[in-house]
């Protein structure tokens, strides 16, 4: 039962499976356009031409072309950072059927965001969204545009953005770190050399933290355990955990290629993607189906306190039993939520882990913190959590270095200005997050591991203006990730848990190489050490 690679059989899949989900970082050579600079002024001062930006070629498809015959795919993120070092701070792409303007500086991102309206709209995963039309699926708010976005946005808030949610979810998460912790002390005593009691055990992590990251998701949206935990899981979570995978592994391609065409010709590569997205949907739907059973149950028990018996039923019990969304838009959000909350986790923990171990001085102050905090809180999760800022700056350290998505999107909904350069209404704009962490120019010695920066307002480590907008692996305002606060808590917790039972250290201190699909990811998984404390 391990995380494993889902090969796509489509005669493009080959070149094409590393296309991430925006078009950004064509590769850059000697024949780019335009040079480094900032701020450009044209004649007389005045604004700039659209077509002025710098670009990386005006040939959709020859630009595409030289990424199939480079294999420049898989490194999406570093060819990003290097056409910023070659071309300065905004750029034109241009790759196949995606057109977008890339931006890096904390200040033009902040312009970015302050123009996007009520109604922001970002890049649509047209397979996802075909996949939702073809089987006659409501949409989740992941997928949706304007005035009917909002509305579902508000009432899904409720229950995973308020802090009065935080605070009915996070028992749940906490009960699933602590068990992974004593599966792994049992593992390390069991596995490990040394003597009893102080055991060490090296091992790929990842498989391991991939079953955290779904059983934490499922307690949360689901209210119940799938016991992934234990030695034989279920077939039904392992159908959903290659389900995933195969969704996540063919989404990329199908953003490049006329995936309708393929749809109508009954293409290997799109049934693929539509046959792993059936099953997260009938994932959900056991789930909703045993929801049902539970209050029927409880009803004819006489019960009062509906399905959960008064207690947290999860965010899908907490959806049914106020009825604000119908049946079918329920369905469609925690089925989203479930699909995107899992390897969105599971991947920066990996990388946390990592850096924790190879930065022992870190790991320390970071545990003297935590352990001080755990024991003033008195086991209450919350609070322990609160007293220990440099957890929280743990998490956003990894995720500067270490982005999953390797962009923010919007679409301008009017004419705007950056970098002097005129960008029209219903440009695609997207903030390069990987080069952002990594730039010399927004952060102090970026290339260092230093959760102490996001600490006293991230003032540390500042090197422009616009700080407000250097930390975005969530997205921002309105339109960013509606499983932020449960996938923030979730990291936070289990890193808490591992840090009071164990010291960690790698076997190797060499970086990290990462590659690109539809999220950034290492090539090969880190090992670790674990030893009981």
């Amino acid at each position: 039962f391990r995380y494993s690679t889902v090969t796509v059989t489509h005669p493009l899949g080959t070149w094409m499976l590393a296309l991430c989900v925006t078009a950004a970082g064509t590769v850059v050579d000697e024949k780019l356009e335009g040079r480094k600079g900032v701020r450009k002024k044209g004649v007389d001062g005045q604004v700039r031409s659209f077509k002025e930006i710098p670009h990386t070629g005006r040939s959709g498809w020859v630009n595409l072309v030289k990424f199939w015959r480079e294999d420049r795919f898989r490194q999406l993120h570093k060819h990003m950072e290097r056409t910023f070092n070659a071309l300065g701070p905004i750029y034109r792409e241009h790759l196949g059927t995606q057109s977008s303007v890339n931006i890096i500086l904390p200040s033009d991102i902040g312009e970015l965001f302050r123009s996007e309206g009520l109604h922001p709209e970002r890049m649509t995963l047209q397979p996802w969204a075909t996949h939702r039309e073809t089987r006659h699926y409501s949409k989740g708010v992941f997928l949706k545009n304007g005035e009917e976005w909002r509305v579902d946005r508000l009432l899904l808030n409720k229950e995973v953005m308020m802090s009065a949610a935080v605070k009915r979810f996070l028992p749940l998460l906490d009960e699933v770190a602590r068990d992974f912790c004593r599966m792994m002390q049992a593992k390390v005593e069991r596995e490990g050399r040394g003597e009893e009691g102080k055991r060490s055990l090296t091992i790929d992590p990842s498989p391991d933290i991939f079953r955290f990251a779904l059983e934490a998701s499922c307690n949360v949206i689901y209210g119940e355990r799938i016991g992934l935990f234990s030695s034989s899981p279920s077939l039904e979570s392992q159908k959903f955990i290659w389900a995933v995978e195969q969704m996540l592994v063919t989404t990329p391609p199908l953003l490049y290629l006329p995936h309708r065409l393929l749809l109508r010709i009954g293409a290997p590569l799109w049934t693929q993607h539509a046959t792993a997205w059936d099953h997260i949907f009938s994932h959900a739907e056991a789930r909703i189906q045993r929801w049902y059973q539970r209050l029927s149950s409880s009803q004819g028990r006489g019960s009062e306190a509906g399905a959960s018996g008064g207690q947290y039923s999860g965010v899908l019990g907490q959806l049914m039993e106020k009825g604000q969304l119908s049946l079918d838009l329920i369905k469609a959000n925690v089925t989203e939520m479930m699909a995107g909350g899992v390897d969105t986790t599971a991947v920066p923990l990996q990388f946390a882990l990592f850096e924790l171990g190879r930065n022992p001085e870190v790991q320390e102050r970071v545990r003297q913190q935590v352990r001080a905090s755990w024991e003033q809180a008195g086991g209450d999760p919350q609070k322990a959590l609160q007293g220990a800022p440099l957890l929280k700056g743990t998490i956003k350290e990894i995720l500067r270095l270490y982005p999953v998505a390797t962009t923010v999107q919007r679409r301008t909904i009017k004419d705007t200005i950056l970098q002097n350069y005129h960008i029209p209404a219903g440009t695609l704009v997207q903030v390069c997050l990987y080069p952002l962490g990594r730039s010399a120019d927004v952060f102090a010695a970026p290339q260092r591991f230093e959760p102490d920066r996001w600490v006293n307002n991230g003032e540390k480590g500042q090197t422009v203006e616009g700080s407000s907008f250097r930390s975005l692996a969530f997205g921002f305002g309105a339109r960013q990730c509606v499983g932020r606060r449960i996938a923030e808590n979730e990291m936070q917790l289990l890193l808490m848990h591992i840090l009071l039972s164990f010291h960690l250290s790698v076997t190797s201190s060499e970086d990290i190489k990462t590659t690109c699909t539809l999220i950034l990811q290492p090539e090969t998984p880190p090992r670790i050490t674990f030893r009981k404390l």
